[in-house]
Parts: structure tokens; C-alpha cells; sequence
């Protein structure tokens, strides 16, 4: 075997970086797949361990018996070189040279060196054992047979008439150094031999340990995989709002296990969460039908306040000045709270899922109207309008709708300066179309040169009660607002199955509503 085999043999697979993934080879994702890999590299690893260390051991048996071989031999048959008739020539051609090859193996190397020059070198190469044949050496060789030393000891060594041979120096009686070797060929081809079985087998074991492997950590998991299941169901269930029920739930499995106790810990929190969303949609039906209550039982008193207010008002007696400026102020808080009470029934009735009217309603129309009494209540504004040549018509509720025109421009009047251009335009998107029916979406939109609405407001613009900010409102009406005209936009245009959008920055805010089109 050739110098150094052993260590590159114990080193082997376990090269640099063997710890670490192949940055060429895809990363196993899954769980299952990643134990599985983890399997297969362990037992890959422990196949390996144990290939070198019996490919290594083997060698190192086979060339010690090689040693002790060379040791019985001794060193007669290249001392019967010195004594033979003839010298081995210098030349390529092999001579027929003397010497003592009875009890030699075939393939015996003998040499004999008298200080660092080589006087004999042959190899019994009859198959008799009874005849030698001169080696021709090359200066090179010549060379390696002198830095053998004489120890006694196995040493390795490659000529190159020959292969490779495993050689043993002795000093001679006349001074001299014997070189005796055997070859390592039988050594190698026995090592190469195992080396191939243990590759076969330990390959095949691998493939069949993967695959049981594979199967045995897919059964392993089966539980999780359930419960992974499980969760993704629940998180395709709407839980932002309505009446919830978390109805899946993962199968139980051994209490006493990982899984088994993560399942355990999840169906635990489910019916948590579960708890907690029905304690919240109770909460929101009590409060749903608080202000629904509480909105249509104030609508009565408002009436009656404001009526008796404008009673006093219309009396034909003298009116104190003071009296009746309280009676006008009345009437308008009267007013004003029953437009709130109005909205809140309305947000509530919404709120509780109550269908509203579908029929066919022009809006275009109800732009032209809205837009024409927002110039009569804010003639200070510019008012700009961009229609699309046909009309565009929506199945819905025409005085819900005209609720949402009329209060984005109320709006847009209301937080904006005296002399902002406020533009309102109107067209149809096509969305989708089939071979019978075309879908399209009507696309409102409110803009105004305004100086916009903040940052930290927008996020909940849309939410109830929520008023603008002192710099939108800076120099316009204040203290009008109730905070509930948004909020009616957003939840009228859901209920038509659309949607309202917030784009805004200083000098350019505009309020995009979506709605289903009527069928083409």
C-alpha cells in the first residue's frame, strides 16, 4: 500500500466541513423531512466511521503479517546474491542471475549494498521457486534502496521495474546491508475488496434505512400533522367580528408524549379564545342593542323638545330677547341631537346585519344632487365635477347612498378653507366579464386642496366619533361635527359590498368609494 494511504483512508469522509450542509444541496424544510435527513446523515456517518476503521485496521493486520513474514524469510536469499557467479547488469534487459530462492515466495525482492552502491538486485520470479531474475534499476531506484535504513523494520517502497513492495534492511557479516521485500499487491487487492463490500452493503443499508426511516418518522408524526391541520383551519376562520365558533379541534393523542401534550395545550387554548369571542360578541350584541334602544327611545324627547321650542317660539306675545335666543339654541341642540340619534340607529341597525333596500338607483343623479346643495351651504368653495358621459347606475339604497355623498362633501366643506377646490368625479371600472355578463365597479371620489388630514388620525379616520385635527381644521367651522359621518360612509359602503379609501398629504386629500355596478 502507498505511503500515506492509511491517514487519507482515516480521514475518508470526514473531510472539512463534513459538520456543515452542502450549500449546493436544498435544505429540508418540513419536520418530518428534516428528521429523516438527520437519520440518514447519522447512520451515512456511523457507516463511514466504521468502513474506515476496518479498512484501516484490516490494512494495518495485513501489513504487519507482511513484517513478520519478512522477518522468517530473513535475509538468506539476497545474501546468496553476493556469492552467485553472476551480477545483476546495470542495463534494461533481465539476465538469469544466482542465487538461493528454495522456500521463497514468488516475487521475493532481494538486493544487496555495499555502503550507498547497489551490487545485487533480483526477484524470484519462477513459479518453481528454484530461479531469479535481475531487476533493472534506475538511478532513482538506486537511490531509494540506499535511504532504506537497515532497523529491521517494514518499510515502503516503489520501484519502478516493480510495484509496490513492502522492504526490510539488514546489515550483512561482511558489512554490507541485505534488502529483502515481499509485494503488497495481496494486500491491497484484499483492502480494495472490502472496501467495495462495505460500500455496497453499507449503501444499501442506507437505502433501506431511509426509506423505514421515512415511513417510521411520517407515523412518528401523524399526530402533529393533525395538529397542524387543525391550526390551519382555525386560522382560516374570520374571527374579526360576528358571533365565532372555534369548532375544530385537534385529535387527542398520547398525554404522555410531545405531540400529545401540544395537542392538549392547543385545544386548551382554543376553547380560551373560544370563551373569549363569544364574552366579546355578547358584549357587542348588549352594546348593539344598547344604542339601537337607547337611539330610537331619545328620538321621541329630542321631537318633542325641539317641538315645544319652536312652540314658544311661534307665540304671538313678547319674547324676552334673552328668552329667546335660548329658545333658538334649543331648537338648533335639538336638532343637532336628533341627527346623532339618527345616525346611531342607523350605525346600529347596520351593525346588526340588517339587509338594506337593492334597487336600481342613478348615480350620477344623486351627484348632481348632492353636489348642487353642498354650493348652497358652502358658496365660499370651488366645486368641480367630473362625470362620465353615460350615466351609472348601482343597485342599492338611493337615500343610503345619497347619505354617503352628502356626508363626504359635508366633510370636505366642513375641514377645509374657504376657497378650496373640491372636485367630485364619477366612472364605472371594469372588474370582471363573463360570457353573459359584464362586472364593473362605480368609483367615487372626493378630492380637496386642503391642507389634509394628519398621520396619526388616518389609521382611524373611519372609526366612530373620531374628529379631524386642529391643523385640517384651522380656520374653518369647528365644534359641528359629531364624528359619526365617516363611520356611516364606510359601513353604507360595506353593506353595498364595497369599500371607502383614505389617500391624503398636504394640499391633496382624496376619498375613494368602491361599489358594485349594475349588471351590463
Amino acid at each position: 500500500m502507498r505511503p500515506g494511504l492509511r491517514e487519507r483512508l482515516a480521514r475518508g469522509p470526514l473531510r472539512r466541513g463534513a459538520g456543515r450542509w452542502p450549500a449546493r444541496l436544498p435544505r429540508p424544510h418540513t419536520l418530518r423531512a428534516r428528521l429523516t435527513a438527520g437519520l440518514v446523515v447519522l447512520l451515512a456517518v456511523s457507516c463511514a466511521a466504521v468502513g474506515v476503521a476496518a479498512v484501516v485496521e484490516l490494512n494495518g493486520f495485513l501489513t504487519g503479517r507482511l513484517d513478520q513474514q519478512l522477518r522468517e524469510t530473513g535475509e538468506r536469499f539476497p545474501a546468496s546474491l553476493e556469492h552467485g557467479g553472476t551480477r545483476p547488469s546495470d542495463h534494461d534487459g533481465d539476465e538469469a542471475g544466482d542465487g538461493d530462492t528454495r522456500r521463497q515466495t514468488v516475487g521475493t525482492f532481494g538486493a544487496r549494498l555495499v555502503g550507498d552502491t547497489v551490487t545485487n538486485a533480483a526477484v524470484v520470479g519462477s513459479s518453481t521457486g528454484t530461479g531469479a531474475q535481475n531487476v533493472p534499476l534506475t538511478a532513482v531506484d538506486r537511490r531509494t534502496l540506499a535511504a532504506v535504513p537497515a532497523d529491521g523494520a517494514g518499510h515502503t517502497m516503489d520501484l519502478s521495474a516493480l510495484d509496490d513492495y513492502r522492504v526490510m534492511a539488514v546489515r550483512g557479516r561482511d558489512g554490507d546491508v541485505l534488502v529483502t521485500g515481499l509485494p503488497t499487491e495481496p494486500v491491497e487487492a484484499t483492502v480494495h475488496r472490502l472496501e467495495l463490500v462495505a460500500a455496497v452493503v453499507f449503501g444499501a443499508a442506507l437505502a433501506v434505512a431511509g426509506f423505514a426511516g421515512a415511513m417510521w418518522v411520517r407515523w412518528s408524526l401523524r399526530p402533529l400533522s393533525r395538529v397542524a391541520a387543525t391550526a390551519t383551519k382555525v386560522s382560516r376562520l374570520p374571527l374579526a367580528s360576528g358571533e365565532v365558533g372555534l369548532w375544530p379541534r385537534a385529535p387527542e393523542a398520547d398525554p404522555r408524549s410531545e405531540v400529545g401534550r401540544v395537542a392538549d395545550a392547543f385545544n386548551t387554548m382554543l376553547g380560551h379564545v373560544e370563551e373569549a369571542l363569544t364574552k366579546r360578541h355578547a358584549s357587542e350584541e348588549r352594546l348593539r342593542s344598547f344604542a339601537a334602544d337607547a337611539s330610537h327611545e331619545l328620538r321621541t324627547p329630542v321631537a318633542s323638545i325641539r317641538g315645544h321650542a319652536e312652540l314658544a317660539l311661534l307665540h304671538p306675545g313678547p319674547v324676552p330677547q334673552k328668552v329667546a335666543r335660548a329658545l333658538e339654541r334649543i331648537e338648533a341642540e335639538a336638532a343637532r341631537m336628533g341627527e346623532m340619534v339618527d345616525d346611531l340607529l342607523l350605525l346600529a341597525r347596520l351593525d346588526a346585519g340588517r339587509p338594506l333596500e337593492r334597487l336600481p338607483v342613478d348615480l350620477t343623479r344623486l351627484v348632481l344632487d348632492a353636489v348642487t346643495d353642498a354650493q348652497a351651504a358652502g358658496p365660499g368653495h370651488r366645486w368641480t365635477l367630473e362625470l362620465s358621459e353615460e350615466p351609472v347606475t348601482v343597485p342599492g339604497d338611493a337615500h343610503r347612498l345619497h347619505q354617503v355623498l352628502a356626508n363626504l362633501l359635508a366633510n370636505a366643506r366642513l375641514h377645509t378653507p374657504v376657497g378650496t377646490t373640491i372636485t367630485i368625479s364619477l366612472e364605472t371600472e371594469e372588474t370582471e366579464e363573463t360570457e353573459e355578463t359584464e362586472k364593473s365597479t362605480a368609483v367615487l371620489t372626493v378630492h380637496d386642496d386642503g391642507p389634509g388630514v394628519a398621520m396619526d388620525v388616518q389609521p382611524r379616520v373611519f372609526e366612530r366619533f373620531t374628529h379631524g385635527d386642529r391643523r385640517r381644521t384651522e380656520g374653518v367651522q369647528s365644534g359641528t361635527g359629531t364624528g359619526l359621518g365617516l363611520s356611516i360612509v364606510a359601513a353604507v359602503a360595506e353593506a353595498h359590498g364595497g369599500s371607502v379609501t383614505l389617500d391624503s398629504a398636504p394640499a391633496s386629500t382624496t376619498f375613494t368609494v368602491r361599489v358594485p355596478a349594475a349588471d351590463g
